[in-house]
Parts: C-alpha cells; sequence; structure tokens
C-alpha cells in the first residue's frame, strides 16, 4: 500500500529546509504510519536531494508526523536553482513510499 491511499501531506519550507507533514484519513492508521514511516526511511528515500539531516517529530494529539530534512532545497528559495524551491513535490513524491 503507498502512503498517499492512508495519508495527506502537507509541505512547506523554512530557508534551506523541507517541512513534509503527514496526516492520516484515519486516526486508526496513525500508529502503522508511526512505526512503518522512520526517519531513516524518509532520509534513505531522499538520500540523493537531502544533503543534512532527517528529524521526524510525533505530534500526537493531532495524529500527525511532521518530518524536517534540513540541506534538501539546493539552498533555499532565494538561493537554489531547482524549479521547485518550495519543497512542494518532496511531499507529492513522499505519497509515493509503499509502506
Amino acid at each position: 500500500m503507498k502512503l498517499k491511499e492512508i495519508a495527506h501531506l502537507r509541505t512547506g519550507d523554512k530557508g534551506n529546509a523541507c517541512n513534509i507533514c503527514v496526516i492520516p484519513y484515519d486516526e486508526k492508521d496513525y500508529p502503522l504510519i508511526k512505526e512503518r514511516l522512520t526517519a531513516e526511511r524518509v532520509a534513505e528515500y531522499y538520500q540523493d536531494i537531502c544533503r543534512g539531516t532527517v528529524t521526524r517529530y510525533e505530534i500526537d494529539t493531532l495524529c500527525a508526523v511532521n518530518f524536517v530534512l534540513t540541506k534538501a532545497l539546493g539552498g533555499g528559495v532565494t538561493r537554489s536553482l531547482c524549479q521547485d524551491r518550495h519543497g512542494k513535490s518532496l511531499g507529492m513524491a513522499l505519497a509515493e513510499m509503499e509502506l
């Protein structure tokens, strides 16, 4: 099953860091997301893009996990030569991950 089948994602940027929040459609899928969507797995998934760290934050009160990928946007909005300087497509790419 792909992540997009059980969750939606919101993505944003802060300088050269990309923020990806994963929120399940149904709260019953939150434990599965916490179990299978680790920071290590996300780091491996983005190994060709993310030059820094991947940190996962669990937001149990919202049944969501938030990932911060540092050094992932080619320098940030005003410095990057990437077409997606805000990192919006990175969330869509993660949605395709097989759980």
